[in-house]
């Protein structure tokens, strides 16, 4: 009544009729299952390597960049005093040049005015 005996006769009757397996092809069923197992494994460990190699050069990379930050900004610094320094000089060198040329012309005979000013007489 439940069905039941059925499906065991429905069962039996696909087994009756399905070849026999031996042993041997049972063990090559198993042995390509192995194989294809082990080739998806090795496929999946080499795109593990890949992956951690790949996040080793972008590691390197960042430390690199660290490292390069430091240097840019001691050369920025050395750039900014030389930059401060050559400021410094340029305006000695032009209170110098104003001097010189002021003395210049103060002992010009064509400007009698300047010697008035520096003590002479004309």
């Amino acid at each position: 009544g439940y069905g039941i005996t059925d499906s065991w006769d429905e069962i039996v009757e696909t087994m009756q009729g399905a070849p026999v397996s031996t042993d041997t092809e049972l063990g090559g069923y198993v042995r390509e299952f192995e194989t294809r197992v082990r080739q998806d494994m090795d496929e999946i460990d080499t795109r593990l390597d890949d992956e951690q190699t790949e996040r080793q050069l972008l590691a390197g990379r960042l430390n690199m960049l660290f490292r390069d930050r430091r240097a840019h900004a001691y050369t920025r610094q050395l750039m900014e005093t030389e930059a401060r320094m050559s400021r410094e000089d340029w305006a000695l060198a032009t209170d110098a040049s104003d001097l010189v040329h002021g003395e210049g012309l103060a002992g010009d005979p064509t400007q009698p005015e300047l010697q008035e000013e520096a003590g002479g007489s004309a």
